[in-house]
């Protein structure tokens, strides 16, 4: 009995000390983790007043290869409605060049220097988009056809 009551004191007073976790949050936010291709710091406030639809793939990730020409597609109608397309990936910076030179496809291309695990990304192809404050607004798991009147018009509506 015993042990259990402070098994339930540890769990009650471990969960209650939020303070810190908050703290590191806030610091996170003011750190960009983002690097080009020439590895130099992306800080995403750069892209303010626009909306930024940020693509998180790999080059072994089938349905992220797939859904590029679409996305190429979707870039080329809503640069007109304020969107910035960038496409992030947490592998080497070469495996990321090599792609790109393979593939000549016309995004900005970003390094995430942590793990995309990291961000609470678990499934590839993942797309979040923020409005034009930075604030995210829609998170998109796996595969769709970016090009489809249906998105687009979504896209817009944001």
């Amino acid at each position: 009995m015993r042990k259990l009551v402070l098994l339930s004191l540890f769990f009650v007073l471990g969960c209650s000390t939020k303070q810190p976790k908050k703290e590191l949050l806030k610091t996170a936010k003011t750190i960009s983790n983002y690097v080009d291709l020439n590895n130099n710091p992306v800080d995403l406030s750069i892209y303010r007043e626009k909306k930024i639809l940020i693509n998180y793939w790999a080059t072994w990730c089938a349905p992220c290869i797939k859904e590029m020409p679409e996305l190429l597609k979707a870039q080329a109608i809503l640069k007109e409605y304020n969107y910035v397309f960038l496409l992030t990936s947490d592998e080497d910076i070469s495996v990321i060049n090599d792609f790109k030179n393979k593939t000549n496809y016309n995004f900005t291309f970003l390094k995430y220097s942590k793990s995309l695990a990291s961000l609470g990304i678990y499934s590839m192809p993942t797309t979040v988009v923020l409005d034009e404050k930075g604030k995210k607004i829609e998170t998109i798991v796996g595969s769709v056809k970016w090009d489809s009147e249906e998105m687009i018009q979504k896209l817009k509506a944001l």
